[in-house]
């Protein structure tokens, strides 16, 4: 136990600062994604569940192209995808290289992931969902904000919290573009480096972030839930 505290020591006086750094990158890239697939992701996801075959809104073009998009980035490898976004990262940033420019395509992903399990949440809605806001004589606005997302609201907040697990998993490749970040921290200072010890517990870092935003993305869930 006591050569267990003082490698802990030693990894923690060697390395606190860098280990600090790249929680921040992390949390600044996995907030990020959690912004754009809230702000656009949500709408996205609003948007294909409407304009579908039988939707309030049925337009097969505009489906057509929210749908694609979300097919075709979330079926992309994630590393393939950060490098076949180089091009445009540079054009928008001036660099590919750097936490905010990684998170650029980062958050591609990120609205692409939430907008499909939000089509998923508003799917699953009973069908009398839908026919009492007819019934009401709901318009479009007032069904999607007064009866699907506070039926699903529950739901929603649970795709959230997994889709931001997976964020937090994305962001530990975002280190073959410079992006930091606690996985590339723990891949140059542990793996790298044969420092084992410092990579276990990052590791172990990375784990206890994900089960805490798992805790609190549930909690929040059921409170939601009234049914």
């Amino acid at each position: 136990m006591n050569a267990i505290i003082s490698e802990l020591g030693r990894v923690f006086g060697e390395h606190g600062a860098e280990i600090a750094t790249a929680m921040a990158e992390t949390g600044y890239m996995v907030l990020a994604s959690i912004v754009f697939a809230v702000l656009i992701g949500l709408p996205l996801g609003v948007t294909i569940t409407l304009t579908r075959a039988g939707g309030l809104l049925e337009n097969h073009k505009v489906w057509l192209v929210a749908d694609l998009y979300v097919t075709v980035v979330r079926s992309f490898p994630f590393l393939l995808f950060v490098v076949f976004m180089i091009p445009l990262t540079r054009l928008v940033f001036g660099t590919s290289f750097g936490t905010v420019a990684a998170t650029f395509p980062l958050a591609f992903v990120a609205v692409a992931i939430y907008a499909r399990l939000t089509e998923q949440i508003l799917l699953e809605l009973p069908s009398g969902l839908w026919q009492a806001a007819a019934a009401m004589g709901a318009t479009v606005p007032q069904t999607v904000f007064r009866f699907l997302l506070v039926d699903g609201r529950s739901g929603l907040v649970y795709a959230l919290t997994s889709a931001t697990v997976s964020f937090v998993s994305y962001s530990t490749v975002l280190g073959v573009v410079g992006g930091g970040g606690i996985g590339d921290f723990a891949m140059r200072y542990g793996y790298q480096r044969y420092d084992f010890t410092l990579m276990y517990l990052t590791i172990l870092l990375i784990v206890t972030c994900v089960v805490l935003l798992q805790a609190l993305g549930h909690r929040v869930s059921r409170a939601l839930d009234k049914r």
